[in-house]
C-alpha cells in the first residue's frame, strides 16, 4: 500500500527477525510494489519457528542428517502480515490413488494426493502438489502442508529452506538430535538483509559433513572419497537432459531430499539416485519407442482418455511406469487388428 510520500509502506526498511509490517491492498499492485512483495516474501523466517526433522541416519543409527522446515502456521502468518488475510487464498483438491503392496515389511496402501492453488490476489496463483501414504493416520494433514509449501516456494515464500544441505549430528537412543542445528548466517533475516545468499556451488557449510572422520554410510571420509562424491554428482548432473526436468528433480527431491547433487554428501543415497535416473531413462526410451507407434493425433487421443501426464510433465517412476505399460499395450492392440 502505497503511503502518501510515495513509498511503500514498511519496505523500504532494513529487515529484521521481526515479522514484516507492510500490508498491501489487494489488486492495487504496481510493478514495482509486486517486486518489493516478492522480496519479503523471500526474506527467511526467524529462526524461533525454524524446526529440524531427521532425514538420514548412518549405518550405525547415532547420526542423522537434520533437515529444517516451518510449520505452514509460520507461512499463512508472513501472507497475512503482508497482504492481510483478504489478500490472499488457497484451494484444495484432493484424489487417492489405487491400493498397492508396497513391499513385505508394510501392507498395502493408496497414496493420498494434494494439489494446493495458492492466489495473492492482484499478483497470481501457483499451485504444489504434496503425497503421503494413506497408513499414515495424518496422511491427509502431510500432504495437505507439504501442497501449501511447495505452491508458496514458487512464489518465493519459504524457497530458501531448500538451499540448506542441512547438518549431521549426535542421535540418542531415542533417535532424536541431541542439539538443535545453528542456520549458517545467510538463512535468517538479518544475514539475508545483509546480502549473504546460499553457496552457489553446492559446497556444505561448516558443520554440515557427518564428522568424526566418517561419511553418512559410515566410511572413512579422504580426498578420494571426495573426488568420487564430484564424479557422482556430476554423472546425476548429466541425467537431467536424458530424462527431463521434472523427472530429475522429482527423484532428487524424493530420494535425496535436495534440489542438486552437489548437495548429496552420503555416497549411497548418491549411488540410489543415479540408478533410479538410470532406471528411468530406461523407461523413457521405451516411452519414446512406443509413441513411435503411433499416428500423432491417435497419440494425442491416447494421452487424453488416460489423463496421463505427456513425458515432459512425468515427474515419478509410478507415472512412468503405467504410462509406459499402457502406451505399449494399446499399441500392440492396434498392431493386431491392423
Amino acid at each position: 500500500m502505497s503511503t502518501p510520500n510515495g513509498h511503500v509502506s514498511g519496505l523500504d526498511k532494513p529487515a529484521s527477525s521481526a515479522p514484516p509490517s507492510p500490508v498491501f491492498t489487494a489488486g492495487q499492485f504496481t510493478p514495482e510494489e509486486i517486486r518489493k512483495l516478492t522480496a519479503e516474501l523471500e526474506m527467511p523466517f526467524a529462526p524461533s519457528v525454524v524446526e529440524w526433522r531427521v532425514t538420514n541416519t548412518s549405518n550405525n543409527g547415532k547420526r542423522g542428517q537434520l533437515m529444517p522446515y516451518a510449520d505452514p502456521r509460520a507461512y499463512s502468518d508472513r501472507l497475512n502480515s503482508l497482504v492481510t488475510p483478504a489478500g490472499w487464498t488457497r484451494a484444495y483438491a484432493v484424489q487417492t490413488s489405487a491400493v498397492v503392496q508396497r513391499d513385505k515389511n508394510r501392507g498395502p496402501a493408496a497414496k493420498v494426493l494434494v494439489t494446493c492453488d495458492l492466489t495473492i490476489i492482484g499478483v497470481g496463483s501457483k499451485s504444489g502438489t504434496g503425497e503421503e501414504w494413506s497408513d499414515n493416520e495424518n496422511a491427509l494433514t502431510a500432504a495437505d502442508a507439504q501442497s501449501f509449501k511447495r505452491a508458496c516456494s514458487c512464489v518465493g515464500l519459504g524457497r530458501y529452506l531448500y538451499d540448506i544441505a542441512g547438518e549431521w549430528m549426535d542421535l540418542d537412543q531415542h533417535k532424536r538430535p541431541k542439539k538443535k542445528p545453528k542456520l549458517p548466517a545467510w538463512a535468517t533475516p538479518e544475514g539475508w538483509a545483509r546480502g549473504l545468499r546460499a553457496n552457489e556451488r553446492g559446497e556444505p557449510h561448516s558443520g554440515d559433513s557427518p564428522g568424526n572422520g566418517h561419511a553418512g554410510n559410515g566410511a572413512a571420509a579422504s580426498n578420494g572419497a571426495n573426488g568420487n562424491h564430484r564424479n557422482l554428482a556430476a554423472e546425476i548432473e548429466q541425467m537431467e537432459q536424458k530424462i527431463g526436468k521434472r523427472m530429475y528433480r522429482g527423484l532428487l527431491k524424493r530420494v535425496a531430499r535436495v534440489w542438486s547433487p552437489r548437495k548429496i554428501y552420503d555416497a549411497g543415497i548418491g549411488a540410489s539416485v543415479l540408478a533410479q535416473m538410470q532406471s528411468a531413462a530406461r523407461g523413457f526410451e521405451r516411452l519414446h519407442a512406443a509413441c513411435t507407434r503411433f499416428k500423432p493425433e491417435a497419440l494425442h487421443t491416447f494421452y487424453r482418455t488416460l489423463d496421463a501426464p505427456t513425458p515432459t510433465e512425468i515427474e515419478d517412476m509410478k507415472t512412468l511406469k503405467r504410462v509406459v505399460l499402457a502406451l505399449e499395450k494399446e499399441a500392440d492392440t492396434i498392431s493386431a487388428t491392423n
